[in-house]
């Protein structure tokens, strides 16, 4: 009998609530035209190694294995430049100069979805992932929005990059028009020159 397991989980544990407010950033990527390429051909090339659709929160015609940039180094373009824009945001707006601390954004999931009328995701969140990441390669004009906390509506754009934290809740509504995307789950490790965040194991939402 493992006392101290036993012991832990006969602790009575209570959740309280606040109303805060967490930061969302995003920004175009439309200056690197290939590097959106390359993540679009990303998502047709893992589809036709792995054609079925990856069973979670995701009601789509297509979402890609949770670990595709491991599948296709086409997306290595985008999750570098994604993890350069992410560290900026520590250090400019949440006050954490990861370079300084000798840590480093890492991605642990990579995936690609694409929405058809109809398709939607349902309301989750990404935790233990510190930020999340979201570009947008096409997003036609009647495609649903992302919804965060179920009150602030982001419109897609072609092109657009959206980063947030982990735990934020969100959702994607029904879906009237073609919309693809790849998601991103960046974690903080020590920056150690072997380190390998693949070993991360994935959260199925």
């Amino acid at each position: 009998m493992n006392t101290v397991a036993d012991a832990i989980q006969a602790i009575e544990l209570h959740q309280l609530e606040v109303n805060t407010k967490l930061p969302i950033f995003h920004c175009s990527l439309n200056h690197y035209p290939e590097v959106l390429r390359l993540a679009r051909e990303a998502i047709d090339d893992v589809r036709m190694v792995h054609p079925d659709s990856t069973p979670s929160n995701v009601r789509a015609v297509y979402m890609s294995p949770w670990k595709s940039h491991l599948i296709s180094p086409k997306f290595n373009p985008l999750l570098d430049v994604t993890a350069a824009l992410a560290t900026r945001v520590s250090r400019e707006f949440l006050q954490a100069d990861l370079t300084a601390l000798n840590m480093v954004l890492r991605p642990t999931d990579c995936w690609g979805v694409i929405y058809e009328h109809s398709d939607q995701t349902l309301l989750h969140h990404h935790f233990p992932s510190d930020l999340v990441a979201v570009a947008y390669l096409e997003a036609n004009e009647h495609c649903a929005p992302i919804v965060f906390a179920n009150s602030l509506v982001v419109k897609p754009v072609p092109g657009s990059l959206v980063i947030f934290p982990g735990i934020l809740l969100h959702h994607v509504p029904e879906n009237f028009d073609k919309r693809v995307i790849v998601a991103m789950n960046f974690q903080k490790f020590p920056n150690l020159p072997n380190f390998n965040a693949n070993q991360v194991g994935s959260i199925t939402y």
